[in-house]
């Protein structure tokens, strides 16, 4: 009979890393910074040296801030139009330019949210357990 033996890990807050993350922070240690640039995620923290580059948000962080936005919009826009008539131009110079900038200020936010998220649950190459399955940008 086989034994499996499983190592025993430290606990990790997921409501502290998807804060911190939310706050663009190291989901570790709270200080340093996520990304270096935009969107593009640091290779390490520059306070406690976790390694960051190996985080996969993918295309999740987009859904969320699309979700979001679009629920907003669409709930300000039934708003408008049962309070009286509307003119279309409105939905031109207000709905429109909030739909493109909204997604984008959120954006870094919710991806380092993921980040954080990931952290906490050991997935991807957060897991010390396991070999280093971080892709390279080819």
């Amino acid at each position: 009979m086989a034994v499996e033996i499983q190592t025993i890990r430290e606990q990790r807050s997921l409501g502290k890393a998807i804060l911190n993350g939310l706050l663009c922070r190291c989901p570790n240690c709270g200080k340093g910074k996520v990304f270096s640039g935009y969107l593009k995620v640091a290779d390490s923290c520059s306070n406690c040296g976790t390694k960051l580059s190996s985080a996969r948000a993918d295309d999740f962080p987009p859904y969320i801030a699309i979700f979001i936005v679009g629920h907003a919009l669409v709930g300000w826009m039934l708003h408008a139009e049962m309070s009286g008539p509307v003119d279309p131009m409105f939905y031109v110079w207000t709905m429109i330019p909030l739909a493109i900038v909204l997604p984008l200020a959120m954006l870094p936010s919710i991806k380092g949210g993921v980040i954080g998220l990931q952290w906490a649950n050991f997935m991807y190459g957060f897991d010390p357990d396991r070999a280093d399955t971080s892709r390279s940008d080819v």
